[in-house]
């Protein structure tokens, strides 16, 4: 049953694509973006989810017209890298780690331990589970299932449970073929944009945010009444963004678009 903030909105066509994208260029946009699944294709692995020039050179061109954000579960360093766009805003591990214009902003530090702790201990769990990787990151600890066997990835479940029952500092979240223990905290991607807009004194800007995954999910429930939520999905999944996308080739499209009314 979907939320009363939940929708299914329709796949937008070219004709919906040109009205969103004139849309956002007329509203002085401040523009946020997820990294796997809506700048890069989905990979089996993590390491292999990179970015192809065609999507970089539209984040530089996007970037001169407007303020352009990266909120990533990746840990900062690593979707800066990724992504190789100098002057961005770049937010990590779902933005317990922030670093933009006004500085460095990090939450979670005290969590530390705990997910160092965790991470071993989920390894050591899933050590005979083919398939399950554990992305042991600064500020979470990420297990992947999308190269484990449909059959096992209940007994990764359950083992990540187990160990989120020893550690309660820490809370279980998850995505898209994803389990991930982070820290306690009422922290996400929604709160961090919020930070963000605060601290670079973007708040008479619209805020956009694009993305794919459960996690995106919270950005999009604080733009309900003040920014542009939009989700790369299927069409008729359920969501608190008020646009839909089908996939990474039509976010290219998108951001085409808005840069090229940005800069007319």
């Amino acid at each position: 049953m979907m939320s009363s903030t939940e929708q299914q909105p329709a796949l937008l066509d070219e004709v919906g694509l040109q009205s969103l994208a004139e849309r956002i260029a007329a509203s002085r946009p401040a523009i946020f973006l997820d990294y796997d699944g809506t700048l890069s294709e989905i990979a089996p692995r993590p390491d292999l989810a990179t970015l192809d020039e065609g999507m970089r050179d539209r984040l530089r061109r996007l970037a001169r017209g407007c303020p352009l954000g990266i909120i990533s579960g990746r840990d900062l360093d690593d979707v800066r890298r990724l992504v190789g766009v100098e002057g961005l805003i770049y937010a990590g591990s779902h933005g317990f780690d922030i670093d933009a214009p006004s500085g460095r902003h990090r939450m979670g530090e005290e969590y530390v331990a705990a997910l160092s702790r965790a991470g071993e201990a989920v390894e050591r769990a899933l050590t005979a589970v083919p398939g399950a990787l554990v992305e042991k990151k600064r500020y979470a600890v990420a297990i992947h299932t999308r190269q484990v066997p449909p059959e096992r990835k209940p007994e990764v479940g359950e083992a990540v449970a187990a160990v989120a029952a020893g550690e309660p500092e820490l809370r279980r979240t998850g995505g898209k073929e994803l389990f991930e223990l982070r820290p306690n905290l009422p922290w996400d991607k929604g709160r961090a944009l919020l930070h963000v807009l605060e601290a670079e004194g973007l708040g008479d800007c619209t805020p956009v945010y694009v993305g794919d995954d459960l996690t995106d999910e919270d950005a999009f429930a604080v733009l309900t009444e003040r920014g542009i939520g939009v989700r790369v999905a299927e069409a008729g999944e359920p969501t608190k963004a008020a646009f839909v996308v089908s996939d990474v080739a039509t976010v290219g499209r998108l951001l085409d678009l808005v840069a090229d009314r940005l800069q007319a």
